[in-house]
Formats: structure tokens, sequence, C-alpha cells
């Protein structure tokens, strides 16, 4: 399985956060999960990739050429993918994952998010994708899509897309209970 994280690249944010992207990755790799997620080494995408890495898990990062330049990838990955662009790099990394995994991250952060929502509600993308809500991180998105509905703007069966944790334990177990479901059928 793989699993895509969305995550900020930011260092000077709540230690909760940073101990969230932490615990994350070593959960990732520990249980042979691979990681895709941004390509950068700065941040909580850096601390995510380097606890995965350290609990010997396969990293995959993707990284548009001008972050490259700016020397922000990560040079200790098994596989850096270059993109000539966002768009591209945003592609790659839906078709080379199982699941997503958003934690709390800036507005690159909501722009992934938010797209693979989008995905999903056209029938683009048929995957979870798991909101990690430390402290609450996630809530105005959330306030945010049941005003949409309450106001007519979102379908209720569009509401379940986003899925909810509060911990970064309970995300495999999640993805992988969402898995079972879509496998078993339904009789």
């Amino acid at each position: 399985m793989t699993i895509c994280v969305f995550c900020g690249s930011r260092s000077d944010v709540s230690p909760r956060y940073r101990d969230a992207a932490t615990r994350l990755g070593t959960l990732l790799g520990t249980a042979g999960i691979d990681l895709v997620y941004g390509g950068g080494r700065i941040g909580l995408m850096g601390l995510l990739a380097d606890a995965a890495l350290a609990a010997e898990g396969r990293v995959i990062g993707v990284i548009p050429r001008f972050l490259d330049e700016l020397e922000v990838a990560h040079d200790g990955l098994q596989e850096l993918v270059v993109t000539e662009t966002m768009h591209e790099r945003k592609g790659y990394m839906y078709d080379r994952s199982d699941a997503f995994v958003s934690l709390p991250g800036g507005l690159g952060t909501f722009d992934e998010t938010i797209e693979v929502i989008t995905h999903i509600q056209l029938g683009l993308l048929s995957k979870p994708i798991v909101l990690v809500d430390i402290d609450g991180y996630w809530q105005p998105l959330l306030d945010l899509v049941r005003h949409g509905f309450a106001s007519g703007f979102i379908a209720e069966q569009h509401l379940g897309i986003l899925e909810v944790v509060d911990r970064p334990e309970q995300v495999i177990p999640h993805v992988a209970r969402r898995w079972l479901e879509r496998a078993v059928p339904v009789s």
C-alpha cells in the first residue's frame, strides 16, 4: 500500500504538529507502507520523511523543478520524482497513491486536500482521504463544508468524503478498514 501525505513545509509551528508528522512517518515506515509526499526536506514534510526512512520505510518524494532548484528537496529518499509543474506533481501523487492523509499545513496543503476532495466528488478518484485533526486544526474546513451543505452547494452524499481522525495512530487502521469495506461485497 502507498499513502500520500500532505503537510506543511514550515518548521516554526506547534510541537504537537511536528510530533504528529514524526509519529505518522514512523508508523508508515514500520508498517511497510510506502510514503508519497511533496519531496521536501524542511518543515513537517522533512520530519515525516526522516521518520519513515528511520523506520526503514520506502519514501517517494515528488517535487516540481523550481523547488528542487531552490535546494529544498530531500536528498536521502529512495526515489525523488522531479516534475515540471505543480499540476504534474499532484497528478503523479494521485496516480501513485492508494489513500491520502492531510496533516496540518498551509495554503499548499489546503490546495492539495481540496483538490483530492473535488476529484473524489467528481468520480475521478475513488480513494480515501483522512484529515489528522491535531488540536482541532481542520475544524474550520469542516465548518466550511457544513456551511456549504447548509447553503445548498454541497450534496449530502458528499459530506462523507472527508474522514477525520484525532491522532496519527488512527490513520493506518482507518485506511485499512476503508479498503476492507470496499473489497467486501455488501449483500
